[in-house]
């Protein structure tokens, strides 16, 4: 069965990067952490669920699969923890580390869908994982450096950046699919 919902990850990406660059920019010190939980969890529930069925069935052609599926889980338990690690008033240090090799992960895709000449527009998206692969790799020094304002600048500029990004690439592939599967019908519904 084919099932396509690329499009449904990547706006669910550009809401999480835009929750985690106001959470950079603003939340990092403030008081209330909590209001930060559900915006996290809503988040990390909807890439873990989707991630987690791409890479178990291989909905899409090829390594579309590994390149998006399996970031979205990595993105989505992160969320995840984030939400729990603050409605629990855990320290952010774990999440943080593994933040730093999730987002390693992005970079290497990042740079080989654009090797690879993947996407309709690889280097955009190639660059979009890379931006966004940065901001896991800085969350620790980011975390604890949390009193630099600059970092914290740079660090939510680079998530605006990503997330504008994947928003170009999501709402233009709403708009390219809905026209693309306006005719596509289920198996049992396809007549011989």
């Amino acid at each position: 069965m084919f099932i396509n919902y690329i499009s449904l990850m990547l706006i669910n990406l550009v809401a999480g990067l835009v929750l985690l660059a106001g959470y950079v920019y603003f939340g990092l010190d403030h008081a209330n952490q909590k209001r930060w939980i559900p915006g996290f969890g809503m988040t990390g529930a909807i890439a873990l669920v989707t991630g987690l069925h791409m890479i178990f069935t291989w909905p899409v052609t090829g390594s579309y699969n590994i390149a998006y599926g399996e970031t979205t889980v990595l993105f989505g338990i992160l969320f995840i923890a984030t939400a729990i690690a603050l409605a629990q008033g855990w320290d952010l240090f774990t999440v943080a580390i593994y933040g730093f090799f999730a987002g390693l992960a992005a970079i290497v895709i990042g740079v080989r869908i654009i090797n690879l000449d993947l996407t309709r527009r690889p280097f955009i998206s190639g660059i979009g994982f890379i931006l966004t692969g940065l901001a896991g790799v800085f969350a620790a020094p980011t975390l604890y450096l949390q009193t630099i304002r600059t970092l914290r600048i740079i660090g939510a500029i680079v998530l605006i950046a990503a997330a504008g990004i994947f928003a170009f690439t999501g709402y233009f592939a709403y708009w390219g699919h809905l026209a693309d599967y306006s005719n596509w019908k289920p198996l049992p519904m396809q007549t011989p």
